[in-house]
């Protein structure tokens, strides 16, 4: 690691980390309140300012050149903890590896972290990568997000968004439109509760693992208005919904679910196509649809545009003499869980008696595993 000279200086202050995050551009899984859901389930965190030694730290969050929220997981003794860095560091580009080498040095001396591990939002072949490896960082498989993704630019107008499109995607959207549909952001704890019932039947139906309803409703209460729910409602019953993270140049897409009702209305394309355009009226220049597998869920995302993104991906630094142990243990412990993953995907065609009776279980194991990663 090279020797950088930085001050870094731990806040404690939400309003002063999220002028700072916004006032540097920052993605919303840096702001406060994401680190506040985290908090709530199993993490410990951290939001680390980074500042010439010669700034005035009284002078506010403009003197700041980078920054980072970094959550820490507990591992086994003598591991410590995983420390992870999620869309972040936020700053200038250009001084980005600065800011991580400062971060990580604060990190080995105060935690004694097994590794620093990060997934900055930049894309793939930025300058950055370069510095990154020079400061000791390796590009890891085990990713957290995934790095292929599909992030529109809504700095476009309207018209070139729907362009964009696949013919039969605008034809569905402009039908929603058409329709006796209303898309509106959800408003109060009653409508977030049946966006929680909806989520969990599309989960069912899809097979695919989810947290329990406590942690979409911190999401709710910790990021407050920098999380907005856009659905589909018909006649005032919300049949289809797309869930957001935002700060103020990005909107990323955290979850989304339609019910059968959505399902016959084909509302999930109306919906999608409100959230683009709430985001964009909100002043965001930037949405993610956060992330692309060989999956119908992504082929339906990528009906949306006639191109892909791929961002850097996973960077991990050793920070312990005790990483071998952890690197050797990381990939076994993955294999587990897609093995286990498999095997629920595979019981699903077996009936609607045995799906029942395996999403609990499913949705039991993935939440462990997510919560362990950082999902």
């Amino acid at each position: 690691m090279s020797q950088n000279r930085a001050t870094v200086t731990p806040i404690e202050d939400r309003n002063a980390w999220d002028a700072t995050v916004e006032a540097l551009g920052g993605h919303p899984l840096q702001l406060w309140g994401w680190g506040e859901v985290k908090a709530a389930h199993g993490w410990e965190v951290e939001r680390l300012l980074v500042t010439d030694p010669e700034a005035d730290l009284g002078a506010g969050p403009s003197t700041a050149y980078g920054a980072a929220e970094v959550a820490y997981r507990a591992l086994p003794w003598p591991l410590r903890s995983l420390a992870y860095v999620s869309r972040g560091p936020v700053g200038d580009p250009a001084r980005a590896a600065d800011v991580l080498e400062a971060v990580a040095a604060h990190v080995k001396a105060t935690r004694g972290s097994v590794a620093l591990v990060v997934e900055p939002d930049w894309e793939a072949g930025s300058p950055g990568e370069q510095r990154l490896t020079g400061a000791g960082f390796r590009r890891t498989d085990s990713t957290i997000l995934i790095p292929r993704t599909l992030i529109l630019d809504l700095t476009l107008s309207e018209d070139e968004l729907m362009a964009a499109m696949h013919r039969t995607t605008r034809a569905n959207v402009r039908k929603n439109l058409r329709s006796e549909l209303e898309f509106r952001r959800v408003a109060t704890e009653a409508e977030l509760e049946k966006i929680l019932t909806i989520y969990r039947e599309t989960a069912a139906r899809a097979g695919f693992g989810i947290h329990s309803d406590q942690y979409y409703r911190d999401i709710w209460r910790f990021l407050g208005d920098n999380s907005p729910i856009v659905a589909a409602f018909d006649d005032g019953e919300p049949i289809a919904f797309v869930w957001i993270a935002r700060s103020g140049s990005t909107a990323f897409e955290l979850y989304g679910g339609v019910s059968p009702a959505g399902q016959k209305a084909r509302a999930n394309y109306g919906v999608k196509w409100a959230a683009f355009t709430e985001m964009k009226a909100d002043g965001c220049t930037r949405y993610d649809l956060n992330g692309l597998l060989n999956d119908g869920i992504s082929d339906f995302k990528k009906q949306f545009a006639q191109h892909e993104d791929q961002l850097t991906g996973t960077w991990e630094l050793p920070l312990s003499p005790f990483y071998p142990v952890y690197a050797r243990a990381m990939p076994l412990a993955r294999k587990a869980v897609t093995r286990g993953r498999r095997a629920i995907k595979e019981a699903l065609p077996a009936g609607r008696r045995a799906v029942e009776g395996a999403v609990p279980a499913a949705r039991s194991l993935v939440a462990k595993v997510r919560s362990r990663s950082g999902r």
